[in-house]
């Protein structure tokens, strides 16, 4: 530092128009209360401080399953159980010392693991879901996202329905245009809900033994999943994330590098709560040396490699496509060998070669007996085999509605890339939906929503996607092992799941029996459900909710 101060040289600000959020509404007494709690009162992006690690691990657990903001979720059913167990504030003790250390690591050693120690609970509301792809990214942190599939997008808090409003966009000729169809798309939705809900109740049975209450459930679940594909890309969303400080760094640079206006402004948000609960680990963010010339060098590239392809590859609109479809398009035909393999070298004295060539000798019903004895008796889903499964590894080329994307997308252990986000590749019409007599307004909105992204593609290519609804159908890569497909594949089977999803998954499982031709493997993944997604999923979501009912502690029929 020229001036000598020590402090690191930042990089210029990135000046970037932030969206108008909405503020929630807060009585004095209830600002006092969260204010130990939440580095801000007002703005979108807060991290969590002063509290217990189970309590923020609860509270985002719940999140994920309300519609409420994280504050009021606290002041409703958290704070006074923190308070009843609260005597003094907790101390900050010991930090401009840890935060010198940390400085002197980093300057002298550039030990950038050092980093990993540290972490934070932040909050993340108001992002559309362009952004939360974005947040959800990195492979080493920790998300829960709110569902669309639990939460009604009917309300509208702080007076206009859920949905981002681009500044560049509202500040264009094509602002009142996009206000007017976003506004239809969610109004189209709270009118179909209780149509769709009242036709549900009538043909989704109430099995003896299920209280009211979870039946309503179920019903009102089900309801929520028929209709989710009406929301735009555009739906805000909360999202809760924990991480380490190294994991926080490179969500910030790569978000400071999106082409989408928002992830940018959003950076500036997250970097300026982060530093309040974990500054040594951020300092190198914003330095131009150092953070901003990464971001620049991550933008430059993917601009660059993007025009290098439709160079030398060309491009051209989507090619049509009559409904999802699952493609296993790699895989090791020797994958099982590659297992068996990886079971039984760390029980032998020999090198991987002759382990390989002792495994080549082994007759069809040794190989059964090797697998069956790693694998064991699964006792349900949970119960997954070790690490020798990850030496299979598939690649599936999916098209499936954008809704279906969202949940497959959140499994990190999955390498997956997909291709931006239109309407070209058509949309899925949920059956429910069309048995209820509501397939017409459910198509205008679909027309609707693809006639305002072409409007904006032209001028706004990277805020277009926007417009998209989740009933559109998006092209995704996906590549696992093998112990991350029985994880993928068992829990996204379940009949309380959502069909778009289930459909995936059992394909999936299918093409690694009979393609990949790896049967025992596939055997070994006995938990993945095969039935007819959709037909009975009111009778899934009804047992789930049963279940839920039943577990201790629960008062038979709550909500």
């Amino acid at each position: 530092d020229p001036a000598g101060s020590g402090e690191p040289q930042r990089g210029a600000p990135m000046n970037q128009a932030q969206p108008a959020y909405w503020v929630e509404e807060l009585t004095a007494e209830e600002r006092a209360r969260l204010a130990p709690y939440v580095t801000n009162l007002d703005r979108p992006v807060f991290a969590l401080r002063n509290l217990p690690e189970t309590v923020k691990g609860a509270l985002f657990a719940r999140y994920s399953r309300s519609g409420k903001t994280l504050r009021r979720l606290f002041l409703d059913e958290f704070a006074d159980q923190v308070e009843a167990g609260e005597h003094t504030a907790t101390p900050e003790v010991g930090v401009a010392r840890a935060t010198a250390l940390y400085q002197r690591v980093f300057d002298d050693y550039g030990d950038d693991s050092v980093a990993q120690l540290g972490g934070a609970h932040v909050a993340c509301e108001q992002a559309s879901n362009l952004l939360t792809k974005l947040l959800e990214w990195g492979r080493l942190a920790a998300y829960l996202e709110q569902s669309t599939r639990y939460v009604s997008y009917a309300d509208r808090p702080g007076g206009r329905w859920r949905y981002h409003l681009d500044p560049d966009v509202e500040a264009s000729d094509l602002g009142p245009e996009y206000r007017r169809v976003m506004d239809g798309l969610f109004a189209t939705y709270a009118e179909l809900l209780p149509a769709l809900t009242g036709h549900l109740a009538q043909v989704v049975p109430h099995e003896p033994g299920s209280s009211e209450a979870a039946w309503r459930r179920a019903v009102k679940a089900r309801a929520l999943d028929g209709l989710r594909g009406l929301l735009p890309a555009a739906t805000t969303s909360n999202l809760g994330i924990f991480a380490s400080g190294q994991a926080y760094e490179a969500l910030l640079l790569r978000l400071r590098a999106s082409a989408l206006p928002e992830a940018r402004s959003y950076a500036d948000l997250l970097l300026e709560e982060l530093r309040q609960v974990i500054p040594a680990f951020l300092h190198r963010v914003d330095r131009e040396e150092r953070g901003v010339a990464w971001s620049r060098y991550l933008a430059e590239t993917a601009a660059e490699t993007a025009k290098v392809v439709e160079a030398v590859l060309g491009d051209g609109p989507p090619a049509p496509q009559e409904g999802p479809s699952v493609r296993l398009t790699e895989f090791d035909p020797a994958g099982e060998d590659k297992v068996l393999i990886a079971i039984a070298y760390p029980n032998l004295g020999v090198g991987e070669a002759e382990v390989a060539a002792r495994v080549a000798r082994l007759g069809a019903e040794e190989r059964a007996r090797l697998l069956a004895a790693y694998v064991g008796e699964r006792r349900n889903r949970r119960h997954r085999p070790g690490r020798a499964f990850e030496r299979s590894v598939y690649t599936f080329d999916v098209v499936a509605d954008y809704g279906a994307f969202r949940d497959l997308q959140r499994h990190r252990m999955c390498t997956i890339v997909w291709q931006p986000l239109t309407p070209g590749l058509g949309y899925d019409l949920p059956g429910d939906v069309a048995e209820a007599g509501l397939a017409e307004p459910f198509q205008a909105a679909m027309a609707a929503s693809a006639g305002l992204y072409e409007a904006l593609a032209p001028p706004f290519p990277a805020q277009a996607a926007y417009a998209v609804g989740l009933a559109h159908r998006v092209r995704f890569a996906i590549t696992m092992n093998a112990r991350e497909l029985m994880h993928l594949a068992e829990l996204r089977s379940t009949p309380q799941g959502h069909p778009a999803y289930r459909l995936v998954a059992q394909r999936m499982h299918r093409l690694v029996a009979t393609e990949a031709g790896h049967r025992g493997l596939a055997e070994a993944m006995r938990f993945v459900v095969h039935d007819e997604p959709g037909g009975e999923a009111g009778l899934g979501r009804l047992a789930a909710e049963r279940r839920l009912e039943a577990r201790p502690g629960r008062p038979a029929g709550s909500a």
